[in-house]
């Protein structure tokens, strides 16, 4: 009572109840009767709507609402609502006196007696359209007053003294914060604010802004009784006497923290899809654009390994042919880490210790470091088990440690670190489980954010011209992706980087599998035969045949499935080579149809491509990766025809 004292001792409880709600100038604040009557009028009410108290007292407040919404019962709605669930919430257009309408948010509490009798509803209502306030004009009677400031439950509408000490609080401030009003009356509203704002002066801001400009809002943490903080949006108005002194402030405040969340995660969503979107698309295209270059490579590949069996011995000659066929492997390389990236590189899948695949690599990391730079590695004795392909996963640690190196031109420290971590369901980018994590870290100068989101993406490089293609990372991430786990680059300017590789660790299954046995080539299998040269591409199907007819096969060539069907019926054939993308009939398809007609005949499949083809069958079939050499097509054919005798 004493602090209340120091307020205004004239100013009785309705009294302070009736400053405040005439204070509130964003929101119409009026009571209904049980009916729907209104009974109250504050001048936000006359400020939204239009209608003087003369006007509209005593009339039912659903003449507020838009004509369909009167035709589909939504008021008498709004005001059942309120009685079963205790109060009723929505947004929706209403009406004004000149017809215009305004989008509004509304709020309805009912309001009873202690013995529980309806006297009626507590009705807030805000102009969304517009924001902008204006003084509450309407004093109503101070009882109403104090029970419509007190059955608003959503909001925390309390008043403070000119310094700032809490002089009244209603039961949402009670419900929200958690403070009865014997535990908060009188004490600084400071209290609300976290240790940190306290500190910037936050809260003696808010007031001096409200007395210079009437008005203060804002959206920021608050803390409750117990210590749990909630984000909270706050509206501060400044109360003046008729003779402009400062009596008070009232004070509104709204826990958000729900809706700022589902609007945090629905932010977050939409940019892990825009990137997820964003790769799919590069991967696709790059994908495509490696089978239509490997087509291009086997022509020039297969050409080459022709002519220089065939060109006379001149070393002059031989040199020019040499470079070309290492400019036009250095071409096959590429194409593997597009393919990588767009996870379309086939791999060899095999269960893997990574603390000994990782001591086996020592030299040659050692080796590529140079005099300036120092590598240490922490890895267990054992780790458990992961499924990847060991040399695409030796090439991309290698990757990762030349990058760091690139990273650091006055040389530094590399760390090659390596865990097992666990990960809950919903907790990061990962699947529930278990995860092996090998981390390279270095001191090199860092990524901005800019930089850092860009890093994977195809053909993007921070190194000088002719010092890298820009598909490292892609390669990187394209392995990763394909062994069901991620790679994850941490970075700051001037905090170096942090490049980490996340692999599931193998399930029993897959550690205890056991690889098939490979059929060894003999002598036997080395014998001349009748084969169907499959390839949409004229290029790709002459270099094939080609090479099969200097290794002394018969060959009959085919643009498309169709045709290799029809030769397969009108001549007698011991193996067929076929492409995988082909138009209108893939290679998996043809495999289907002959494997119907010609149970026992062998098939090679001939795609760079890692994903399997459609068909139980067609899934099983050997692979000849393009582009191939001639030496690889042979042995090909010798192991298929081993399998076959």
């Amino acid at each position: 009572m004493e602090v209340l004292d120091r307020h205004d001792t004239s100013l009785h409880e309705e009294g302070r109840f009736r400053l405040l709600v005439d204070a509130i100038t964003d929101y119409a604040i009026y009571m209904l009767s049980p009916e729907g009557i209104v009974t109250s009028w504050n001048t936000g009410a006359q400020r939204f709507k239009g209608y003087k108290p003369s006007e509209i007292l005593g009339e039912h407040f659903s003449r507020f609402y838009v004509e369909e919404d009167r035709a589909a019962g939504i008021p008498e709605r709004a005001l059942a609502t309120a009685l079963e669930q205790g109060r009723f919430e929505g947004e929706g257009w209403r009406q004004r006196k000149d017809g215009s309408r305004f989008w509004a948010h509304v709020v309805i509490d009912p309001i009873r007696r202690p013995s529980g009798e309806l006297i009626g509803f507590a009705k807030i209502t805000r102009d969304l359209t517009e924001r902008r306030a204006a003084e509450n004009a309407i004093r109503q009677s101070e009882e109403q007053f104090r029970r419509l400031v007190q059955g608003v439950s959503d909001y925390a509408i309390y008043m403070l003294d000119p310094n700032g000490n809490v002089s009244s609080w209603n039961s949402g401030a009670e419900r929200i914060k958690g403070y009865r009003p014997d535990e908060i009356i009188g004490r600084h509203f400071s209290t609300f604010y976290t240790p940190e704002d306290r500190a910037a002066g936050l809260p003696e801001t808010a007031l001096r802004v409200a007395c210079v400009e009437g008005r203060f809002e804002r959206e920021g943490w608050r803390v409750r009784k117990d210590g749990t903080r909630f984000w909270a949006s706050i509206v501060v108005d400044v109360i003046r006497g008729d003779d402009g002194d400062v009596l008070g402030f009232a004070k509104i405040t709204r826990d958000i923290t729900e809706k700022m969340e589902t609007q945090r995660a629905l932010e977050q969503a939409r940019e892990e899809l825009f990137q997820s979107q964003k790769m799919e698309a590069i991967g696709q295209l790059t994908g495509g654009i490696a089978h239509d270059f490997n087509n291009l490579l086997m022509a020039v590949l297969g050409s080459l390994e022709i002519l220089k069996k065939r060109m006379p011995q001149d070393l002059s000659l031989t040199s020019l042919v040499d470079n070309a066929m290492q400019g036009a492997q250095r071409g096959a390389a590429l194409t593997q880490r597009m393919l990588a990236f767009s996870r379309r590189q086939e791999l060899h899948m095999e269960p893997l210790d990574v603390s000994g695949l990782v001591r086996g690599m020592m030299d040659i990391l050692s080796r590529s470091l140079g005099p300036l730079t120092t590598i240490e590695t922490y890895f267990p004795v054992r780790l458990p088990t992961i499924l990847t392909d060991p040399n695409q996963l030796e090439m991309a640690i290698l990757n990762l440690v030349v990058n760091a190196r690139d990273a650091m031109p006055a040389g530094g420290r590399i760390v090659l670190r390596a865990s097992e971590e666990s990960i809950a369901a919903g907790k990061g980018p990962l699947s529930a489980g278990r995860y092996i994590r090998i981390a390279v870290i270095d001191e090199g100068e860092g990524m901005d954010a800019k930089t850092l989101e860009q890093a994977v993406t195809p053909f993007f490089t921070t190194k000088g011209v002719g010092k890298g293609t820009g598909l490292g990372l892609s390669m990187v991430q394209g392995l990763a992706t394909q062994s069901g786990g991620r790679l994850m680059l941490k970075s700051s300017p001037g905090q170096g980087t942090t490049a980490e590789l996340w692999f599931p660790v193998a399930t029993v299954e897959q550690r205890t599998a056991a690889p098939a046995d490979v059929p060894q080539p003999d002598d036997d299998a080395q014998r001349r035969l009748r084969i169907v040269a499959v390839d949409d591409d004229g290029l790709v199907l002459m270099n094939t045949t080609l090479m099969l007819e200097d290794l002394g096969h018969t060959v009959f060539e085919a643009m498309a499935g169709p045709e290799a069907l029809d030769i397969l019926r009108k001549e007698l054939v011991d193996l067929v080579i076929c492409d995988h993308a082909m138009p209108r009939m893939t290679g998996a398809q043809l495999a289907e149809a002959i494997r119907s007609e010609w149970p026992e005949m062998p098939i090679i499949l001939a795609t760079g491509y890692a994903d399997l083809p459609d068909g139980d069958g067609a899934a099983n079939l050997p692979r000849l990766g393009k582009p191939f050499s001639q030496a690889q097509l042979a042995d090909a054919i010798s192991r298929v025809a081993a399998q076959g005798a």
